[in-house]
């Protein structure tokens, strides 16, 4: 499970004193929180696909954050988000790429997009970008 070895990792960054690591450990550890509680139940352990969410969600905003700092010249915040972001994306699994998507598409009976796209939400949640999904289904 993604989630417990989120909370390792962030046991072994607080022992090695690791700022760096330990922030970003800190900001996806609520995260996970308001997601277990807006889903009702905080004892239980995310599913791997909603932990790959919120991992994907977290890289686009560090990427967004890491934008700002390098217009304003910020280069040893660009550094550290850059850290983050290798540490966010370490934790997901293999993307489905775009030949792979195709290739699905192509085994479906129903190719309209509603139904392609409830597809891959049920059955590749996590593991693939869904506007790629639509970009192969459109082209």
């Amino acid at each position: 499970m993604i989630e417990e070895q989120i909370k390792k990792a962030n046991i072994e960054a607080m022992k090695n004193k690791d700022t760096v690591a330990r922030a970003f450990y800190s900001v996806l550890m609520n995260k996970v929180l308001l997601e277990k509680i807006a889903k009702g139940d905080r004892n239980q352990p995310l599913a791997d696909a909603d932990m790959s969410n919120i991992l994907q969600k977290t890289i686009k905003e560090l990427g967004d954050e890491k934008a700002n700092y390098e217009k304003v010249g910020n280069s040893e915040e660009v550094e550290k988000i850059s850290r983050q972001i290798e540490i966010a994306t370490s934790y997901l699994p293999k993307m489905l790429s775009r030949e792979e998507i195709k290739e699905i598409i192509d085994g479906l009976a129903d190719k309209t997009v509603p139904f392609v796209m409830k597809h891959f939400k049920a059955n590749y949640n996590g593991q693939v970008d869904m506007r790629l999904v639509q970009e192969v289904l459109k082209g």
